[in-house]
């Protein structure tokens, strides 16, 4: 059973990994764009990484209200409670 907090810990991992050049702060509220400066292309890694790590599709719309790490993990969560079951 996956814990929202698990989720946010290894956005964050990822994150810190894909502005590892532009050593921006990142956090639970970092804009993903004007804060942290992500592409699109880094945002599709991002996406990405997350289906590898817990075994699910993403589709991209749910790129469409998120702006955050934090907004990210959230609707994440539905997406893994409908895959997995209750988190």
């Amino acid at each position: 059973m996956l814990k929202r907090d698990v989720v946010i810990d290894y956005i964050l991992e990822c994150l810190r990994g894909l502005t590892a050049e532009n050593q921006r702060p990142v956090g639970p509220q970092s804009n993903l764009i004007e804060d942290l400066g992500l592409e699109s292309i880094k945002i599709m890694d991002l996406l990405m990484m997350l289906e590898d790590q817990f075994d699910l599709s993403i589709p991209i719309n749910i790129l469409i209200d998120v702006s955050t790490p934090a907004e990210l993990a959230d609707a994440l969560m539905s997406h893994l409670e409908g895959h997995h079951g209750a988190v």
